[in-house]
């Protein structure tokens, strides 16, 4: 049964050698989360805080929340890059991580080998990703690139190439990040509507996305993460208007009424 489940889970990250107030301040300013100090009396970032969250096959959760809130750090937790410091987390099924892109690559290798590569790191089988190499070279429009080495890409090239392996796959559980930049409008809206399929075949999502309008085409519910810790959760509307305002949670509105 794919679900995701977290118990007051909390991520630390330790400051071993902050010793000035002027530098604990810019952690904080980076970080998003609260100064604090652990058992040992080392200085440490929280930046995830008592974190409660219970999600099944089915769901389709968006977070808001503003740069450094911790919606990036929470995906992490949720993919297994990072372990709770305190807490649990308790993550069943096959997870698809869209962001972090470069992940499961390597440099010195061509592009069509980093398909495979990628589509190993996420959980298919070499097979999988030959019968689709075809498809993801025509995705991302990369041409003779492809069998170039990936240390003779641009940022924007790998992200094509990133989004081209994970769009076809077939995930349990999404996680995907839509800040993830570097790639052209064009492209992008492209991406967009292989991402909105993906999702379709996904049994589980969890969305980070600043445009409100994208995350009311996905998702139903959502959470307002703020300082690392889960300020508000509920309908996608209601918890934008908490955040946002009114305004844009009027727009959402008329997202969800053309889904309906």
């Amino acid at each position: 049964m794919v679900s995701i489940d977290t118990q007051n889970a909390c991520v630390d990250f330790p400051i071993f050698d902050a010793k000035s107030r002027s530098m604990k301040k810019a952690f904080l300013g980076a970080a998003g989360g609260a100064i604090g100090r652990n058992d040992s009396n080392v200085v440490v970032v929280e930046a995830l805080k008592e974190i409660n969250i219970h999600l099944r096959e089915g769901d389709r959760v968006g977070l808001v929340g503003h740069n450094g809130a911790g919606k990036s750090t929470l995906l992490r937790l949720l993919s297994g890059i990072y372990e709770p410091t305190r807490g649990a987390a308790d993550v069943r099924g096959r997870v698809a991580p869209v962001f972090d892109l470069g992940v499961g690559m390597d440099p010195e290798i061509s592009g069509m080998e980093n398909i495979i590569i990628r589509g190993l790191f996420l959980g298919q089988t070499r097979k999988q990703m030959k019968d689709k190499l075809d498809e993801i070279a025509d995705f991302t429009e990369l041409g003779d690139y492809l069998h170039m080495p990936l240390r003779t890409y641009s940022t924007g090239m790998r992200v094509r190439l990133a989004l081209g392996v994970v769009t076809s796959i077939e995930p349990e559980i999404l996680l995907l990040d839509e800040g993830i930049g570097a790639v052209d409008a064009a492209f992008m809206a492209k991406a967009r509507v292989k991402l909105t399929e993906l999702v379709e075949r996904s049994g589980l999502l969890v969305f980070a996305s600043h445009s409100n309008e994208f995350l009311a085409q996905l998702c139903d519910t959502a959470l307002w993460i703020d300082h690392g810790t889960v300020r508000q959760a509920g309908l996608v509307d209601e918890v934008v208007e908490a955040y946002e305002g009114k305004e844009a949670a009027d727009k959402v509105r008329k997202v969800l009424a053309q889904r309906r």
